[in-house]
């Protein structure tokens, strides 16, 4: 059993039942029509579903952050610093990066506080900060706050915590059309971008390290940054990324938002093919410490955090330095790291000698 498993978090019973869902939601098509529109089937199983209205693309998603939460009220609790609006950020993050994988850009980002009492929102409890990082997530993504929900559910969520999620709308550059992974072709480049670190996956796990660990989240790593510190760190919003892609006229054949199920995401696009990793981005201190006391292997680690690499853009190989250039005008390190090969749909991480079969990812 993996370690999330041991934590009653199961990810093959959760694909499970998003299957299943996806069947139920494809039933409810149809009613687009009356509307003018149609769903772009394709994009069921995706990272956003994509409908047509109008002539234009529009992309869909809701996505939650988790329980990173819990993990900055701890952090204020030892350490008396006040890390929610990073968070916030988080949180943006997680929503933006699934919409920008279909190739749209955001527009409007709504925001889901729920907590376990209405007064959590009142005196010091990180509201300020938590208000802030959440604009500045949307300001990164040039989205504008729509607005949202703040529900108080006693019983349900913690009395002490907030949960939260929320939702976006993307439009599709008419130019462009959804990236769904249609267009892959095999000899396309795969060119990762870097992540900040743990992002909005894996709290759960680096929880349940630090709560074993002697001085919990205030244990020091080898370099002496303290381990609560650093899962904080916010999560790189990888909109602006693809706002320059299409301002230098570069489009993707694939985009792949690297989350939960790790590099196993490589292979999201429903096409058979093999995704062969030369070169990996470096590991971030933080997840390589959370993989070693959280006693999973490389392999384990790889197939379930993001490891370094937060993004993937999958172009054509004479377009590859154009995206890390283009991942550098924005900030972001990048690097032209793979290819997609024909054969049987996996993905090989050739320099660490171990790969992932296409039935170990099956999202839709």
């Amino acid at each position: 059993m993996s370690e999330y498993g041991k934590l009653g978090i199961d990810y093959d019973v959760l694909d499970e039942s998003k299957r299943s869902a996806i069947s139920f939601a494809q039933s409810t098509s149809h009613l687009l029509a009356q509307h003018g529109g149609s769903a772009v089937e394709a994009s069921r199983g995706a990272s956003a579903f994509v409908l047509e209205l109008g002539g234009q693309h529009l992309a869909f998603v809701v996505e939650g952050l988790g329980t990173k939460s819990i993990i900055s009220r701890h952090w204020w609790e030892v350490a008396g610093e006040d890390r929610f609006a990073d968070i916030g950020v988080d949180a943006v993050g997680a929503i933006v990066n699934d919409v920008v994988s279909v190739g749209a850009l955001p527009l409007v980002v709504n925001a889901y506080f729920a907590t376990g009492r209405s007064d959590w929102h009142a005196g010091e409890s990180g509201l300020g900060s938590l208000l802030a990082g959440w604009r500045r997530g949307c300001v990164l993504s040039d989205a504008v706050w729509g607005g949202g929900e703040s529900p108080a559910l006693p019983g349900l969520v913690s009395p002490d915590d907030i949960e939260l999620a929320g939702s976006a709308i993307g439009l599709v550059p008419s130019e462009w059309g959804p990236i769904l992974g249609e267009e892959l072709h095999a000899g396309d480049a795969i060119v990762l971008v870097e992540s900040s670190g743990l992002h909005a996956n894996g709290a759960s796990l680096a929880r349940s390290v630090a709560a074993a660990l002697p001085e919990g989240l205030l244990t020091a790593m080898p370099s002496g940054r303290r381990f609560g510190d650093a899962l904080l760190d916010a999560s790189v919003i990888y909109v602006p990324l693809v706002a320059e892609l299409r301002m230098r006229g570069i489009r993707p054949s694939y985009l792949s938002h690297i989350t939960g199920h790790g590099v196993r995401k490589l292979m999201r696009a429903p096409a058979d093919f093999t995704y062969v990793i030369d070169e990996l981005p470096p590991v971030p201190e933080v997840l390589s410490f959370l993989a070693e006391h959280a006693g999973i292997d490389g392999r384990e680690a790889y197939g379930t955090f993001n490891m370094g690499a937060g993004f993937a853009v999958y172009v054509a190989p004479e377009h590859a330095r154009d995206v890390v250039d283009a991942a550098a005008a924005r900030g972001m390190r990048a690097a032209v790291s793979g290819r997609v090969e024909a054969g049987e749909r996996g993905v090989e991480l050739a320099g660490l000698g171990f790969s992932y079969a296409g039935e170990e990812l099956e999202l839709g």
